[in-house]
């Protein structure tokens, strides 16, 4: 019996529910509130030029056998080393940023306690306890309803709210002016639609789906899978804009850097066009989106360093993965202990290092998938080269204009 073509998706989907998270539910909306439709062109343009080095992930890791990691390996050892090195430095930040999210949403949706902290560990031991229980196939399963909810509750939200809306929008894209304003803007650019590290996370999802599948999950399907994502990142990212633009511009109401009122204005948004009759189910969305990012993050970092571990030190052990999510979870809870406060802030850290790294792992892909460790017939194309070229381009000439505007702000 042939099966459903959606058990065949799998990597492509938890690319998807690990870029739509803070990246979507807090940054695209925040940007559609503080700018309208004026940062549109941000979406388009950073999903276009960050799409060939995402590709590079399961592109690789199908046509090769091995994950994006041991190919660095391949490229000398420094550059191993410099890639353990950018996880090790942004795993924290990046897991604490998801998770306090998270916790908001649990406190609107749950109760039980508004300590953002209780939340945050119960959120990790949760994770924890699915990733050890089912590990891939467990994950793989969650993540297929979880998208489907997200996008359905928000395209009805973001319908009714086109056609509920009295007021005149403007598309005039804006180019954002002042330290806070481009901060934000590289913040946005930084998980838009996610960090590049998850290109490697998405190169080992790929060999774990081939050992999950009775057929092979090859090249070609590997990246049609990853494009049904890739796309659908895109899609959403529009969508909550969207809501932002509609709901929030030039209302007079601004988003709250606490992660609990935060939650609310973000299920605000939803009701205040579909009625609040529809908070609960609203809220569970929005809650199983963030959580589905919480788990892939929680997997994944610890998939990547236990697999960096093993190829620096010629060892490998089962116990690495472990440790590695023993250590990721107790760091978050640490950190989260001295930022609960201020979850803008956290989140701001997270993306700003996130896009300053960038260009690293744009550059190591790149050269990666373009050299003799790829087969010849999965090199890149010469439209895929221009296109990494110009991406290359944009993910440094926009990290120095950046770090030259914080410089010049601070003498």
């Amino acid at each position: 019996m042939k099966k459903n073509w959606l058990t065949q998706l799998g990597p492509g989907l938890l690319f998807a529910g690990a870029a739509i998270g803070v990246s979507h539910l807090v940054q695209s909306t925040r940007a559609g509130a503080d700018f309208g439709f004026g940062l549109l062109w941000v979406i388009i343009l950073v999903n276009l030029f960050k799409y060939p080095f995402f590709q590079y992930g399961p592109r690789y890791a199908t046509a090769t056998g091995e994950s994006l990691i041991d190919g660095y390996k391949r490229l000398g050892k420094g550059v191993l080393i410099g890639y353990y090195i950018l996880t090790f430095a942004t795993m924290f930040t990046i897991q604490a940023a998801v998770t306090i999210v998270t916790a908001g949403l649990a406190i609107n949706l749950f109760g039980i306690t508004a300590n953002i902290t209780n939340w945050s560990i119960i959120i990790t031991l949760i994770s924890f306890g699915i990733l050890i229980i089912g590990k891939y196939k467990l994950l793989d399963s969650l993540i297929k309803v979880i998208i489907v909810v997200l996008t359905l509750s928000t395209i009805i939200a973001v319908g009714v709210a086109v056609f509920s809306s009295t007021k005149v929008h403007n598309f005039q894209q804006i180019f954002p002016q002042g330290t806070i304003e481009i901060g934000f803007l590289i913040a946005f650019l930084g998980w838009m639609p996610a960090p590049l590290d998850i290109s490697a996370w998405h190169s080992l999802w790929a060999i774990e789906k081939q050992k999950d599948m009775d057929k092979k999950f090859d090249t070609k399907q590997a990246i049609l899978d990853f494009n049904i994502g890739y796309i659908s990142t895109i899609f959403l990212a529009i969508c909550f804009l969207s809501l932002g633009a509609l709901v929030m511009y030039q209302s007079g109401n601004e988003f709250s850097d606490k992660a609990g009122v935060f939650a609310q204005q973000i299920i605000n948004l939803y009701t205040e066009n579909l009625g609040s009759k529809f908070s609960i189910f609203i809220s569970l969305a929005a809650f199983t989106t963030m959580f589905s990012t919480t788990l892939t993050t929680l997997d994944a970092s610890p998939r990547a360093m236990a697999k960096s571990t093993a190829l620096l030190f010629g060892k490998t052990s089962n116990t690495y993965y472990l440790i590695w999510m023993i250590l990721l979870a107790l760091g978050t809870v640490v950190i989260l202990s001295f930022f609960t406060s201020n979850m803008i802030l956290m989140v701001k850290i997270a993306t700003i290092l996130s896009f300053l790294t960038a260009p690293f792992y744009a550059i190591a892909n790149f050269i990666l998938i373009s050299s003799k460790h790829t087969p010849k017939a999965w090199h890149p194309s010469m439209s895929m080269k221009i296109l990494s070229y110009l991406g290359i381009i944009f993910l440094i000439g926009f990290s120095i204009w950046y770090l030259i505007n914080l410089y010049n702000a601070y003498l």
